[in-house]
């Protein structure tokens, strides 16, 4: 079951809890409460059985969306990951910065960058690409969290990044104590990256909140890239 899904579960039942002891007070009828809380809990259950949870996580985020500090974050963290994968040669594919836009175009939970592994290697078999790949993208997976630590000082999201690399070494047969060195690592190169295009960052930031198509991104990149090599 989907965290966001446990999520709701647990609200509803803290309000059924608390409308329990609120409803004599306010001489609430006590079925009120009740039918809404069994109602909120059978179409969410409805939702998980049925669509996998999505109509839970697009109202969640609808909900969170509303506040500026959310949207902001999600931009700079989904800008870290473009601008890493476009210096590492990774195509991209598309981008979404919310679970109704992810929904939109077929992208599972609230969406974000997605790649196009399938130009990334003419031989992808060798052992030597292989490992090059994986630190590309390990690198990748951490330039949001690296991104929203630049900018805010912590990181607030990045849980499913960090699984993914998780699940790279694993099936890579890499030790399960190189986490945290593999991690730490694309942190840093993630950061080091930011900072040395800054400059590019903060003008795709600006590119993307306005839905900017991912080639006109990639000019974007490419002009404030060159200004800074000059």
């Amino acid at each position: 079951m989907q965290q966001t899904t446990l999520n709701v579960i647990a609200i509803g039942i803290f309000g059924m809890t608390l409308s329990a002891l609120l409803t004599p007070i306010f001489n609430i009828p006590p079925a009120i409460p009740a039918l809404a809380t069994f109602g909120i809990l059978g179409l969410v259950t409805v939702d998980t059985l049925s669509f996998q949870g999505k109509g839970t996580t697009v109202l969640l985020d609808w909900l969170a969306q509303r506040r500026s500090d959310y949207r902001d974050r999600i931009l700079h963290h989904e800008a870290g990951h473009f601008l890493v994968a476009y210096l590492l040669g990774i195509p991209i594919a598309g981008y979404t910065l919310t679970a109704w836009e992810a929904l939109k175009q077929g992208q599972p939970g609230l969406g974000g960058v997605q790649f196009d592994t399938q130009q990334l290697s003419p031989n992808p078999l060798a052992i030597g690409e292989m490992r090059l790949t994986l630190d590309r993208f390990c690198t990748v997976w951490m330039a949001g969290i690296a991104a929203e630590t630049l900018v805010y000082g912590e990181a607030e999201g990045g849980i499913d990044d960090c699984q993914k690399l998780k699940e790279a070494l694993r099936l890579f047969q890499r030790p399960v104590g190189e986490f945290t060195t593999k991690q730490r690592w694309a942190m840093l190169q993630a950061q080091t990256m930011l900072q040395d295009n800054w400059e590019a960052y903060e003008a795709l930031i600006k590119a993307m909140a306005e839905r900017t198509s991912v080639g006109d991104c990639y000019r974007l990149i490419q002009d404030h890239y060159h200004n800074v090599e000059t």
